[in-house]
């Protein structure tokens, strides 16, 4: 039986007419092309060109297997585009969802990243509350999902994604806005925004309230990250969010303080248990986790990061 490289050497020559063009053709030795064609006819039991003036004509017991070599050759050609093309992405999908906090900021930095990766990918994203994830998982309607913390499924797996942790929000003109950090007790003193006690970032700091026997007033409640931002940014209170929230720099009038007492939580990555990932999602995966990471590594070195200030006016 012909292998590939064989068949490609037959082709060239009978494409080129002689050894030194096939040789060209295919950037090879000329000596190499000819000990292959040898070989081939040896595999077949009979010889495939004959040489006239210099040029390799095909045997006329060989037409019939030229026709066939050309048929593969094009088969090869055509699955050497598909690969190309799945390697950019085109005409495949990836559909992944999130839920808000991390949908904010880090999905949209690694979709960026997976596009650069595959640039004709079409990428489907859907933010998600964290009670519509099992849903959207099971239904088939994606193939991950960011999530802010694991439970307990029969048909779900749960994949560490990052560690992040709570951040105290305060408008710029705030007593507090000149603060590097804060404490727990600090904290309870002024009307908060945005506290659930059912929240997975909620549980985190009300467990440290409790811990402390710390009583706290929630004025206002909202459910997402963005939302308790521009609650915060109106002077209505202060806050505390995820800081993959507030990673992005889009809030300039706030000011973020590290929170003294231990905030740490996990992140995970939610799939079917018996789903096998694309390359595409496992790219996105270890781009989201590079990103998600690359923060926490950032906010170590500074112990206080400030979102964006507005430029003080010039006096007239």
């Amino acid at each position: 039986m012909l292998t590939l490289r064989q068949i490609e050497v037959i082709r060239a020559i009978m494409v080129t007419g002689t050894v030194g063009s096939a040789a060209r053709l295919l950037n090879v030795s000329s000596p190499g092309i000819s000990r292959v064609m040898k070989h081939a006819e040896s595999v077949l039991g009979m010889r495939l060109f004959s040489r006239r003036n210099g040029r390799y004509a095909p045997t006329p017991e060989a037409r019939d297997i030229f026709a066939q070599i050309n048929g593969v050759y094009d088969k090869v050609e055509d699955l050497q585009y598909v690969i190309k093309r799945l390697a950019r992405g085109a005409d495949s999908a990836l559909k992944i969802g999130s839920v808000p906090s991390i949908a904010n900021v880090m999905v949209p930095r690694a979709i960026a990243g997976v596009r650069r990766r595959f640039p004709n990918l079409l990428i489907d994203f859907d933010v998600l509350k964290i009670e519509e994830a099992i849903d959207y998982l099971l239904l088939g309607k994606g193939e991950v999902v960011a999530m802010s913390y694991r439970y307990d499924h029969p048909m779900l797996a749960f994949e560490p994604l990052a560690t992040g942790r709570l951040r105290c929000i305060v408008p710029e003109q705030h007593p507090l806005a000149g603060r590097t950090t804060i404490s727990a007790r600090e904290i309870v003193r002024y009307p908060l925004i945005g506290i659930d006690p059912n929240d997975p970032y909620g549980r985190v700091m009300t467990a440290i309230f409790a811990r402390h026997a710390l009583d706290y007033n929630v004025t206002i409640r909202a459910r997402f990250g963005s939302t308790v931002c521009a609650l915060v940014t109106t002077g209505l209170g202060i806050a505390i969010v995820d800081e993959f929230t507030i990673a992005g720099d889009n809030w300039p009038r706030l000011c973020q303080l590290a929170i003294e007492e231990d905030t740490d939580f996990q992140t995970y990555v939610a799939m079917r248990k018996d789903a096998t990932l694309s390359s595409y999602c496992e790219q996105f995966i270890h781009v989201l986790r590079g990103e998600m990471e690359q923060l926490r590594s950032a906010g170590r070195e500074r112990r206080r990061s400030p979102v964006a200030r507005p430029r003080a006016r010039a006096k007239k």
